[in-house]
């Protein structure tokens, strides 16, 4: 990397401010993580970030959460009653387009990572937010916009038009998740310096609270605004998460003063391609890493990839180091298609690492898709009476699990992670990969007990068993939920580099879009296989339905999931804990088997040196794994 003339770097800046001293003996308050504030100043702990900087950012979420599950829960009511579409249908509906939201977070990481900033795409995507809501509001409220009243069925179905408008609500609304959602969280996340142990403590607290502000919205959503849905109208029941979405938007704005920045680094996704082009060149070419191969890096104390730190070379996923051996004398070290620096093939190592991690976790999406799907349609026809007059709403049968949330993490902050932490040494009490492992667990359990109950509610429904028999499905999933999603959390920011914190937190988002997708895939092969919407085990009607084989089929692949997690997690090896080195003082380049001369390597070297800034030393590969 080049650094023009007169121009500080970022590490130069970082490097004068580190021991800078006060009178009174202090060092510095600056951040030395490359965050800046809002002038574009290296960001100062006493001014902005911490605990000054999260309450926005967690606002923000609850309002959102807020918003999309009041959505989510009683959307299969919407779309039964109002736009008279068949109940399987509607459930793949709903599924598929909670599936596009957490997807479509994949898009909303990409523009924050590589050009527009956390803070910026978050502000960006709940204005498309707002404006969906807004479209979802007005489709409940003109008549035009719906199909006529039908109290009996056959009814009269939506038009193509009606459906237009509706879909297109949901679709922004599902588009502005995708911005809002894999930022959120790396932006709170950035708001703690990682190098300042007491910051470092406060960031895994954070992530916490973070999930309990989710849990707070979702607990909002499903029974304040499913209560409004049922007794004032859709509109209203659409009309005040609205509000709130476009108020929150205000409120993180307002806290623009106090927020520390990570700058874009670039495109995440060039790069690695950039990596695998060169490391596949270079592999067709008959290069070979050994023993004593040395790797190119720029002698800058900044990464070639701009506000990222550099990152030191691990012995796993050897094939990509082919990416970083120069092998001509007179290359372009300037061309990544060609030659990739060491740091640049460790942050597409790191991604790759976690992908069986990922994919190992994606079966609790598909329990968890239930939720606001079967779980609902099976509160609709319970016995849902609190007292002489009072009726829960069915669209607020996840309360149990937020509830359960909202016990869980304060009691896990404040009491079992000090107690685990006391017992293995480990800061967190138990890893990040452990406590995900917990909640995969919990999960075969709620899937079991989902299909107990529904034999037995099918058994005797004439008798209208009482919605409360839904307690502990629901209890189990939200527990699985605690110890699964946070772990994700916690897992994929740490395993991230610089410059792929928020492709990072979308990976785990996508899984839940994938695994709401992969339910409505399940629920489609159930109905073509046993007969349909009329003689399958799905119908329209629950009584006469065997929804308990479906739960069965679920409790089968979360336990399957289980023992192959179990596999991945015993054999992942974080980036942290990889063997090998690279020491980036001087570029000498030795092929295994095809050691240069002492001329060719002065010349290399000398052509090395045109481009880059002198810094001595030069880059090993090791032998260990």
């Amino acid at each position: 990397m080049e650094i023009n003339a007169g121009e500080p770097s970022l590490d130069a800046i970082l490097e004068s401010n580190k021991f800078n001293v006060t009178e009174e003996g202090n060092t510095s308050s600056l951040v030395s993580n490359g965050c800046v504030d809002y002038k574009g100043r290296i960001a100062d702990k006493q001014t902005t970030g911490g605990w000054k900087a999260s309450p926005f950012i967690i606002v923000n979420e609850v309002a959102e959460r807020l918003a999309f599950f009041a959505i989510a829960v009683n959307m299969v009511a919407y779309l039964v009653r109002e736009m008279h579409q068949p109940l399987p249908d509607a459930a793949t509906h709903v599924t598929d387009w909670i599936g596009a939201a957490y997807v479509l977070t994949l898009l909303g990481a990409f523009l924050a990572d590589a050009y527009l900033g956390r803070f910026r795409t978050i502000i960006i995507f709940s204005c498309i937010y707002a404006v969906g809501m807004v479209l979802l509001t007005i489709s409940a409220s003109v008549d035009s916009l719906r199909p006529p009243y039908c109290p009996k069925r056959p009814c009269i179905p939506a038009s193509t038009g009606q459906k237009a408008f509706l879909y297109c609500a949901l679709a922004l609304i599902a588009l502005g998740t995708g911005g809002i959602k894999p930022c959120v969280s790396s932006f709170g996340a950035d708001q703690f310096d990682e190098s300042d142990l007491n910051e470092a403590h406060k960031k895994y607290a954070f992530f916490n609270w973070f999930f309990f502000a989710i849990n707070m919205g979702a607990l909002l959503g499903i029974t304040l605004l499913v209560y409004i849905q049922v007794e004032m109208g859709w509109a209203w029941g659409f009309g005040i998460p609205t509000a709130a979405m476009i108020i929150s938007g205000v409120i993180l704005g307002a806290g623009f003063s106090k927020y520390r920045y990570q700058k874009p680094v670039g495109s995440a996704f060039t790069r690695f391609v950039q990596v695998i082009v060169a490391a596949v060149r270079n592999h067709v070419r008959g290069v070979e890493v050994g023993r004593v191969t040395h790797l190119y890096e720029v002698q800058t104390r900044e990464s070639d990839i701009h506000g990222a730190q550099k990152l030191p070379h691990t012995g796993q996923y050897r094939f990509l180091d082919k990416a970083a051996v120069i092998t001509e004398p007179e290359c372009n070290t300037k061309n990544r298609w060609r030659l990739c620096t060491v740091t640049q093939v460790e942050e597409f190592k790191s991604f790759v690492r976690i992908l069986p991690v990922w994919a190992s976790t994606i079966a609790l999406a598909i329990s968890f898709a239930q939720l606001s799907t079967f779980f609902i349609q099976q509160a609709s026809i319970m016995d849902r009476k609190l007292g002489p007059h009072f009726e829960i709403p069915s669209g607020s049968v996840p309360v149990f699990s937020a509830i359960n949330a909202l016990i869980l993490v304060p009691v896990y902050e404040k009491l079992i992670v000090p107690y685990l932490r006391a017992k293995t040494g480990h800061p967190r009490g138990i890893t990040s990969l452990q406590r995900m492992g917990i909640g995969l667990f919990v999960s075969i359990f709620a899937m079991v007990s989902a299909a107990l109950v529904e034999k037995k509610r099918r058994d005797h429904y004439s008798d209208r068993l009482s919605i409360f028999w839904l307690f502990p499905q629901c209890f189990l999933i939200g527990m699985a939920e605690v110890f699964t999603y946070v772990g994700q959390l916690e897992f994929f920011y740490d395993e991230a580099t610089d410059g792929t914190r928020s492709l990072s937190s979308a990976m785990f988002l996508s899984e839940i879009g994938i695994g709401s997708w992969l339910s409505t895939a399940i629920v489609k092969i159930i109905e073509r296989a046993t007969g349909g919407v009329r003689e399958g085990w799905l119908r329209d009607d629950l009584n006469v339905s065997r929804l308990d084989y479906l739960y069965w089929i679920l409790t089968g692949v979360n336990g399957v999931n289980f023992v192959v997690y179990l596999w991945v997690s015993w054999r992942y090896k974080g980036r942290n804990g990889g063997g090998g080195s690279v020491r980036d003082d001087s570029v000498v380049v030795e092929l295994a088997g095809n050691m240069p001369s002492a001329d060719d390597q002065r010349g290399i070297s000398q052509s090395y040196n045109l481009n880059a800034v002198p810094f001595g030393g030069r880059g090993e590969v090791s032998d260990q794994e």
